[in-house]
């Protein structure tokens, strides 16, 4: 990790590193990726089969560089292959993106992820939720929220009522439970502290600077020939729709070429800015351990080599949905290289799933027109990886 003072980025600095951020994405066609394409196609054509999946995007990091496999198509209407460029909904790994600016918003002095969510949310002064830390909301643990924004709720300040009027089932920090409200809300005020919209943060700054240029929240016009069609477990065409905090929580859209830059970012093997780098490496940083998993800023974490069943149970439909009992680590584990680090993401036409481990310089993405489920995800992912590491010396 560099330690040492950096200048303030500026958005005009952002898109100067971002010139020269921009890498190739390997092609299966290469000797490499010939010799690979084995491995993912064993791991990847059965789980297709089996879960009756359209169209998916893989992408491999092995040894530092990436390899890109495409299967099926981004429409059955239309017949339209897969293909590098193709847009696949993210779903809550966007949260990975909004850790990465509230990291970054905090190595810039704008927040600090000790502070009180009041602090920049005046109408909470005094309130339970405005007690709740902003490290609460990135690591699910400010006591209790739900999955989903409620129903009834159909903007902001309507949500601000209802953190108003909320009451914790738990002590902050004594409780996993998995929430697009509460990283939304980290989203909210960050964008507030850097002074503007997140969104606009999101696609002017950040994407460039990580080189991502096929990454967005709102897909343009041109773009949206390249936009995968979702389908429902029923086979319904579908897409998201949008909705208070989603661009926050689970908003992103982007390909698996740019996926694979953002899992190299991580692993510091491109060359960034040294402060978006560090905000990078700083949500691997493990605050909370919750059952099998150590909660970093989104990310989860476990120590490597890392069983299957384990895996499968960290990133469980349980784990989602139910409350885990959480003990703070203290002081925070420092950024681990010999670990393994995941995100699922999952919207009702698509599933994805990100894994990586930076000291063996291994790394997928999986992106998936149709949500299936998360140990079917990892159990390929798994595969795939494990053999990867096996044939090191």
């Amino acid at each position: 990790m560099k330690t040492r003072a950096h200048k303030l980025i500026t958005t005009a600095t952002f898109a100067l590193f971002a010139l020269y951020a921009i890498s190739p994405v390997s092609h299966a066609a290469e000797p490499i990726g010939a010799q690979l394409k084995p491995t993912v196609d064993a791991a990847i054509r059965p789980l297709m089969a089996k879960y009756h999946i359209a169209g998916m995007a893989v992408g491999v990091i092995d040894d530092g560089k990436p390899y890109v496999y495409d299967y099926g198509v981004a429409s059955t209407q239309t017949g339209k292959p897969v293909t590098r460029d193709t847009l696949f909904e993210l779903g809550s790994v966007s949260k990975t993106f909004t850790a990465t600016l509230a990291s970054y918003a905090q190595l810039d002095g704008k927040l600090s992820l000790s502070d009180s969510t009041e602090r920049y949310l005046p109408t909470l002064r005094g309130r339970p939720f405005g007690k709740v830390s902003l490290l609460n909301l990135g690591t699910h643990t400010p006591g209790g929220l739900p999955l989903q924004v409620p129903d009834d709720i159909h903007n902001d300040a309507q949500l601000l009522q209802y953190f108003h009027d909320w009451q914790p089932a738990h002590a902050p920090g004594t409780f996993r439970t998995y929430s697009n409200p509460g990283i939304g809300t980290l989203g909210l005020i960050t964008a507030k502290a850097m002074g503007q919209d997140f969104t606009v943060l999101m696609q002017q700054r950040v994407f460039p600077a990580l080189g991502m240029k096929n990454t967005y929240i709102d897909v343009p016009t041109a773009k949206m020939p390249d936009y995968a069609q979702g389908y429902t477990k029923d086979g319904a065409p579908i897409r998201l729709t949008g909705g208070v905090i989603s661009a926050e929580a689970y908003g992103v859209k982007s390909s698996a070429a740019d996926m694979l830059r953002y899992v190299q970012a991580n692993m510091n093997l491109i060359p960034l800015d040294s402060r978006l780098q560090r905000a990078i490496t700083d949500t691997h940083t493990g605050y909370f351990q919750s059952g099998v998993l150590t909660q970093d800023l989104i990310w989860e974490q476990y120590p490597y080599p890392v069983e299957l069943r384990t895996l499968q149970a960290g990133n469980s439909l349980e784990m989602v949905l139910n409350g885990t009992p959480s003990t703070e680590i203290k002081p925070p584990l420092p950024p681990q290289q010999n670990v393994w680090i995941n995100k699922t993401g999952s919207t009702n036409g698509f599933g994805a799933y990100v894994a990586f481990v930076p000291q063996k310089r291994i790394g997928i993405v999986m992106l998936a027109n149709r949500n299936f489920p998360n140990e079917a995800r990892v159990s390929a992912a798994h595969q795939i990886l494990t053999a990867l590491d096996g044939e090191k010396p």
